[in-house]
């Protein structure tokens, strides 16, 4: 018996010692958090929300099936309830950490009352914990969702290195970098900016007579200059277009089994239009979401809401109408939230959000500004009219060709008659329901157009209508529209938000690295009269954005991720980009602007294998397009839902059945096996090196010239020694087998030049090595 007694003695000593281990190992050790100083204010949003939702909203959050002790810690109105399992015990007591039952569980040794208890492998370390203790001691304040509270600009922060401060963005950065003891990198050198500031604007790389202009420049507004001669390139408004088509999920498909072919692109040509003349983005959004509602509404702004008619339509028989009619609406209602509003909306269609304060009302209430188009889930005569060459569902609108030459001139309809475009147009009232699990057959209590009041209450003195709703959403009051697009376009340029998930701006979000620089850009956006081109001026005047991007050792260990911004970003571009860098560096690049989609190159039989409607549907062969069309910008590709262009696919690129505002970014086998053997790369190598050749026959500098052509920039010493090396190989290579040296210049269906097979074989193949080097195809 005393045996037995000792032994338990001993395992509880063990088990106490080895609690006291993991306790410290999951601390992450207490030196590297006691190190951490605790801020003179602590921020409810910032430093305590994000431990009470990663450690404790699990048991004692908004999920009531879950919820255990009766404690719900993520709503103010119940965090400070006596306690019911434990009657005159409170989990806070503002003022007084050691009367708080959260704080003395947070703190506990005893494994049974410690919290987060040690089997659900969470903890909190030191840093954490002594927050907390601050946060109730300066009375535990709760305080409304980060993201719900309009953003105004603070005082820019004091710094020390003012010399390196540009504008105010650098204060706040610097600031921020100051704090981490981090240091700013150099100045990047001006051909690497010129390059930079063009693949951003235009993403093309920029001519070689343009660098050579800039670079003339000795002025100290030699960088200003290349940004406005950026900005008023008709490239600008294809590269900002671009972006705009995977969260306005445009394609050149209806998508579903038949996947039909449809007419969206004079839509897309309006977006290139509006960003081409800087249409300001409320102005933007308006349109989109209802132009047909404006005042004596012209065909503009009526084809502008092909917005929201881009969503997939079915063509399949024997659909039940209101189930299809009623996804179209919910597509609707998701993008505004993903889209515009920066929120997970589509959480709330089966019940109420559980984490955001969003409920299931709300979600059917915005639902309503969407759900009064004359529309069906199927329209059959529609069937009949794609067979005849018309391919919209109503309501549309018809646009000829005449047309374009008044009001519509900046649709491309040199190829084509007349068109007709799906559009929006409020023709058919109904009543909304909230549907019972989201479901189009189980309507329950009826609702009215309204917006969440918890955002931005609904103005009393708006229409119920879709104009409303774009009014409530570019009001300056409302807390998310700009500081959405802000982040968006600083994810643009920076490869990451200031918030990450730019697509959720809610609590299971990311928090942003700078709240105060995001605040000041959406804030002094509005002020400017939400000019894009004038913000994105602004983020690239600053320091910030001109550093070089060069990892250096001090950066790699103290911030591997670049989240404070301690250089320039540097991250490979996607697949539109760069076959668009390649076609335009070869020369090959078509310039014309808008028009119906093209089909370049693909590999045959993709269509057949993957058509699941027999010889239905109008898109059942893939047959590329012929001349100048194979060289037309990325952006005017045909898009078909079903199957998207695998070029595209392969790096990245979504299949546009859903909004998307963040696609990842994979570096992959296939992505490497594309760029040196996709024949668009291999054509547009043939094509530089034949002319490279003729135009300089005995040129020396052929390499040279080829390089500086594709990275406008000229090669280091030891890069052309290996390059020329590379090529005088191959050459040698093809002398000895001519019959080779032809076969691989028969590349592609542009015109050959009467150029020796050798010499074009071995610098075609040269310039395809640069065409791999990851510079070539990396923004930085």
């Amino acid at each position: 018996m005393k045996q037995k007694i000792v032994l338990i003695a001993i395992l509880a000593v063990l088990a106490a010692l080895l609690y006291g281990f993991t306790s410290h190992f999951f601390d992450g050790g207490s030196d590297e958090y006691a190190e951490m100083k605790v801020p003179d204010q602590v921020d409810y949003n910032f430093h305590i929300k994000p431990i009470l939702s990663d450690n404790c909203y699990t048991c004692h959050g908004p999920d009531a099936n879950k919820r255990k002790a009766n404690l719900r810690l993520d709503l103010e109105e119940t965090a400070f309830l006596e306690l019911r399992e434990s009657p005159g015990k409170y989990a806070l007591v503002p003022g007084k950490p050691g009367q708080s039952l959260l704080y003395q569980h947070i703190m506990a040794t005893d494994p049974n009352f410690l919290m987060p208890p040690p089997d659900s492998k969470l903890s909190l370390n030191s840093y954490e914990k002594r927050l907390i203790k601050k946060w109730i001691e300066q009375g535990a304040g709760f305080e409304k969702h980060w993201a719900y509270i309009p953003p105004e600009k603070e005082e820019l922060s004091t710094v020390q290195t003012t010399d390196w401060v540009q504008n105010e963005i650098d204060a706040f950065i610097l600031a921020k970098l100051e704090e981490k003891s981090l240091i700013p990198s150099e100045k990047a050198s001006k051909e690497t900016l010129i390059r930079r500031i063009s693949l951003d604007l235009t993403g093309l790389p920029p001519q070689r007579e343009q660098v050579q202009t800039l670079m003339a420049d000795n002025s100290t507004e030699t960088i200003a200059a290349a940004i406005d001669v950026f900005l008023a390139s008709p490239a600008y408004g294809e590269r900002m277009t671009q972006s705009w088509l995977d969260l306005s999920r445009y394609a050149d498909s209806h998508g579903y089994q038949d996947d039909s072919y449809r007419t969206m692109w004079p839509w897309r040509d309006w977006v290139i239009h509006a960003f081409n003349k800087n249409m300001p983005y409320d102005e933007f959004l308006t349109w989109q979401l209802a132009g047909d509602l404006l005042p004596d509404a012209n065909k503009e702004q009526i084809l502008a809401t092909g917005f929201n008619r881009n969503h997939p339509i079915t063509q399949e028989g024997g659909v039940i109408q209101e189930e299809y009619r009623t996804n179209y609406v919910l597509d609707r209602t998701n993008t505004l939230g993903k889209g515009l509003l920066g929120l997970t909306l589509e959480c709330a269609r089966c019940h109420d959000h559980k984490y955001d304060a969003i409920s299931q009302q709300d979600y059917f209430e915005l639902f309503a500004f969407f759900n009064q188009v004359n529309e069906k889930g199927l329209q059959m005569d529609a069937v009949q009219a794609a067979k005849e060459g018309f391919f919209a569902d109503p309501p549309y609108i018809e646009i000829t060709a005449e047309e374009t030459d008044d009001v519509l001139s900046f649709i491309n309809m040199s190829k084509k008659p007349e068109v007709k475009v799906m559009v929006m147009n409020d023709s058919a009232p109904k009543t909304t329901f909230v549907l019972n699990r989201g479901e189009y057959d189980q309507p329950t209590d009826s609702v009215e157009p309204n917006t969440p009041a918890q955002i931005y209450p609904f103005p009393e003195d708006l229409p119920r209508n879709r104009l409303g709703l774009a009014q409530w959403l570019t009001d300056k009051k409302n807390p998310l529209t700009a500081r959405v697009f802000v982040n968006r376009i600083w994810g643009m340029i920076f490869g990451r938000g200031l918030v990450e998930t730019s697509e959720d701006f809610g609590v299971q979000g990311s928090l942003p690295s700078h709240p105060k620089l995001l605040n000041w850009l959406a804030a002094d956006f509005m002020e400017n009269d939400w000019d894009i081109k004038y913000l994105l001026k602004k983020i690239m005047l600053s320091a910030t954005y001109q550093q070089k991007s060069n990892l250096r050792p001090d950066l790699k260990k103290a911030d591997p991720e670049n989240i404070w911004l301690a250089r320039a970003p540097r991250f490979r571009m996607d697949g539109e980009m760069i076959r668009d860098y390649i076609l335009a560096s070869s020369g090959l690049l078509n310039p014309e602007i808008g028009g119906p989609s093209v089909r370049p190159y693909q590999p045959p039989g993709l269509w057949e294998e993957t058509n699941a409607g027999g010889e239905r549907g109008t898109l059942t062969k893939y047959v590329p397009d012929k001349g100048e069309d194979l060289y037309r910008r990325s952006l005017y590709t045909f898009w078909k839902r079903t199957l998207p262009p695998p070029s595209m696919t392969i790096f990245d690129a979504p299949t546009r059945d859903f909004c998307e505002v963040r696609r990842q970014k994979t570096n992959t086998p296939l992505q490497a096996l594309a760029l040196q053997n996709d024949i668009q790369v291999l054509e547009a190598a043939r094509v530089m090196a034949q002319r490279e050749i003729k135009k300089n026959e005995d040129s020396r500098n052929t390499v040279k010239n080829v390089f500086e052509n594709i990275l406008v920039r000229p090669p280091k010493e030891e890069e052309l020694t290996t390059l020329n090396a590379y090529y005088e190989d191959a050459l040698e290579t093809y002398l000895a087998s001519k019959e080779e040296a032809e076969q691989l210049v028969s590349v592609g269906e542009y015109e050959q030049l009467n150029t020796d097979p050798a010499r074009t074989a071995a610098l075609m193949l040269t310039a395809q090595v640069i065409y791999n080097l990851d510079e070539t195809i990396t923004k930085e």
